[in-house]
């Protein structure tokens, strides 16, 4: 049975909302986009590849799986609506991968992946949810750091 992108993006969206706790509270950290990357650490200190990894595969948290899939043989129903994790830091440098995480739609306007780090331009948020981000500055870069060791 073929379930309709739509479907899947009103389940994703479902769940985003599902994951109230992981939501950040503080306002979001400025950070300059210098080309297709964030340079600079969101936090000043690099992130955890364990929690990282932790976040990347929680279906309650980052909710990465349900669009990606991976070198993850522990988890099932992977993603494929998006590109394959495996090898992500080979082919994008940290910063290139920070800006992915933080708001994909800057680099493609018609993206599905959701911005993680934005507050500003988005519609149709739940009232409980406004003004606060899918992740923390900490919790990207943790993201970014597990990222990185997929070679």
């Amino acid at each position: 049975m073929r379930i309709p992108l739509p479907a899947i993006l009103c389940a994703a969206a479902a769940l985003a909302g599902a994951a109230a706790p992981s939501r950040a509270q503080e306002p979001p950290a400025p950070y300059a986009v210098t080309g297709d990357a964030i340079a600079a650490s969101l936090t000043g200190a690099p992130g955890d590849p364990v929690r990282g990894r932790a976040i990347a595969l929680s279906r309650q948290t980052g909710l990465c799986i349900l669009c990606h899939s991976g070198p993850f043989p522990e988890e099932r129903f992977q993603g494929t609506l998006a590109p394959d994790m495996s090898g992500a830091g080979s082919r994008w440098s940290e910063g290139q991968l920070r800006l992915r995480i933080v708001d994909a739609s800057r680099l493609n306007p018609d993206t599905i992946m959701p911005p993680y780090y934005r507050l500003e331009g988005l519609s149709r948020v739940a009232p409980a949810f406004a003004g606060k981000t899918l992740l923390s500055a900490a919790q990207i870069e943790d993201v970014v750091a597990f990222l990185m060791t997929l070679r």
